[in-house]
């Protein structure tokens, strides 16, 4: 989550400053504006950060679920983030998968034992 959560921020970043790094291709489905992906990237990154060190600090369990919604919601902004920057984002939308599979597997192991018929 903490990797994932610092390329999303950095690419959130770099799309605020108008690098030229970003390819904007027309008469795409989804049209935004460059700036405007760029600030959702950076809140999403900044929360996936926020929730993976609640998650290495504590193991809080709020943080497990805030991090497979978040991610899932990453997933999706770099699905429609591939006309920009093809290859990243589909790196990208591999480490979000991955990190909600984590998250998503991780959590029967918090289930008490002695509760479970």
């Amino acid at each position: 989550m903490l990797f994932g959560g610092v390329m999303a921020a950095l690419e959130g970043i770099a799309a605020i400053a108008r690098n030229s790094v970003f390819v904007v291709t027309r008469h795409y489905a989804f049209e935004f504006s460059l700036r405007g992906w760029g600030w959702v990237h950076l809140v999403l990154g900044v929360v996936l950060v926020v929730a993976g060190g609640a998650l290495f600090l504590g193991g809080a369990l709020w943080a497990r679920y805030l991090g497979v919604f978040v991610a899932s919601l990453g997933a999706i902004a770099n699905f429609l983030w591939v006309p920009y920057y093809p290859l990243w984002a589909t790196i990208l939308i591999a480490v979000n998968i991955l990190v909600v599979w984590a998250l998503c597997t991780g959590m029967h192991k918090e289930i008490d034992p002695a509760r479970t018929p």
